[in-house]
């Protein structure tokens, strides 16, 4: 399939590169060029290509997809169930109990209903960790949708053994779906176990991810058992020789980020999640100063309730301004950076990154045409303080277009996807 995007603002996300009015292509699941009017012109005139569809964007802006670094997408089914409580009742009093219900069946489902949601919101990738993960790689390949996954095991479930044949399984499923070394959190986890999960990123060369410094408790507690954060004790026990990252990262200190830069961990922050759950508000100014590479992401359903980008974007551009009382703490820039380039670093998505020619077709279209992204003063402050999912006009992942204007162009039934939802719901809560 070739399709020529014409008449485009594009926003390559490549360093020093600003916005070019041009024309983009896409040929199968990959960008063939990028350039402006003239270039397009000479390439069209050696080629003389023909197109299978030649898409005019008005003006409109194309970006590199949103990636949505750290969720549990089968938590859809928690959405609205169990508001208005503190992190450690949320979690062992109404989540866990619930999860313990959930079959891979249920999962698969669940898992396409937040995909839908992605795709409105211009997320064009997801990096997952949740109780079945194959389930969930099965229902991304079944709906044409891009997810990193990594395990989750810790005291209550799961083995290092299951985790290393996941990884391989994952991997080896197709080019849609990949997986990551995980495990839940250092405070669900006891330290020989966490030892042996060390081990095999060491064995494998792998980065390792991880709930990471989301509480002030979780961080108390960790130095009255080991005497040290959670970031240096897993340091210190070789975790991170190959990378890795932390999702959420609130409560770190100076040292912590050092580490985490010197390492090569990056940290996904969820600003919706951690307001909600009262957790606190990441330094990410002081992150990004220390040179860690920062996403973001929603979390689950259970914890945000949306999984909007939007949101997170502009939480994650006004936070740093109260939390350090400069109303100049975060640019706008650097905010979209966090949500597409930084996410692909995080997830290991190194195609996905840009929109350069050999990159993957993962592309959004941004509606300019609505009243909140006018006047076009700056296109990226736009977007991030201003635009919502009501300005995604189209959705493409692997060269295939998934979603545009408000049309899912899915090879599923939507309407079914909800139907199966609602009854799964229905038959465990």
């Amino acid at each position: 399939m070739k399709i020529r995007f014409y008449n485009a603002k594009i926003m390559t996300m490549e360093e020093k590169t600003d916005l070019i009015e041009g024309e983009l292509y896409v040929e199968d699941d990959r960008i063939v060029f990028v350039g402006d009017k003239d270039s397009a012109k000479q390439y069209a005139a050696e080629r003389q290509e023909s197109w299978d569809r030649e898409i005019d964007c008005e003006g409109n802006v194309l970006l590199p997809g949103f990636k949505n670094a750290h969720t549990h997408s089968a938590m859809t089914f928690l959405r609205s169930y169990a508001d208005d409580l503190p992190l450690q009742e949320w979690l062992y009093d109404r989540v866990f109990p619930m999860e313990a219900k959930l079959s891979s069946e249920a999962q698969y489902t669940l898992s396409k209903l937040a995909m839908l949601e992605y795709l409105t919101s211009g997320i064009t990738a997801n990096f997952d960790m949740y109780l079945d993960n194959p389930a969930h790689a099965r229902a991304s390949m079944d709906m044409g949708f891009r997810s990193v996954f990594c395990g989750g095991m810790n005291d209550f479930g799961g083995t290092i053994e299951r985790t290393e044949a996941q990884f391989h399984e994952i991997n080896a499923m197709g080019d849609l779906v990949s997986c990551q070394l995980g495990f839940h959190a250092e405070y669900t986890t006891k330290r020989e176990s966490i030892e042996g999960l060390a081990e095999l990123a060491n064995r494998l060369k792998m980065p390792m991810y991880l709930h990471l410094a989301e509480t002030k408790k979780e961080v108390e507690e960790c130095y009255e058992r080991y005497g040290m954060s959670p970031v240096k004790f897993l340091d210190s026990v070789g975790m991170f020789r190959y990378g890795g990252g932390g999702f959420h990262g609130v409560w770190m200190d100076e040292e912590d980020m050092e580490i985490c830069a010197k390492r090569g961990v990056s940290i996904v922050s969820n600003p919706c999640s951690n307001l909600k759950l009262a957790s606190g508000i990441a330094d990410l100014c002081a992150l990004l100063d220390k040179g860690v590479n920062v996403a973001l992401g929603t979390d689950g359903s259970a914890s945000n309730n949306a999984l909007d980008m939007f949101r997170e974007m502009y939480l994650a551009s006004v936070l740093p301004k109260v939390k350090h009382n400069d109303a100049s703490a975060m640019d706008a820039r650097d905010v979209l950076h966090m949500a597409t380039t930084g996410g692909a670093m995080a997830m290991g998505l190194n195609e996905c990154d840009t929109l350069a020619i050999g990159k993957k077709a993962d592309i959004i279209m941004i509606d300019m045409h609505r009243p909140n992204m006018q006047p076009l003063h700056n296109i990226a402050k736009n977007i991030v303080y201003s635009a919502s999912k009501d300005n995604v006009k189209m959705t493409m992942i692997n060269g295939k277009i998934l979603y545009e204007n408000r049309k899912f162009l899915v090879d599923e039934d939507v309407e079914e996807i909800y139907r199966k939802s609602n009854e799964i719901i229905q038959s465990i809560i």
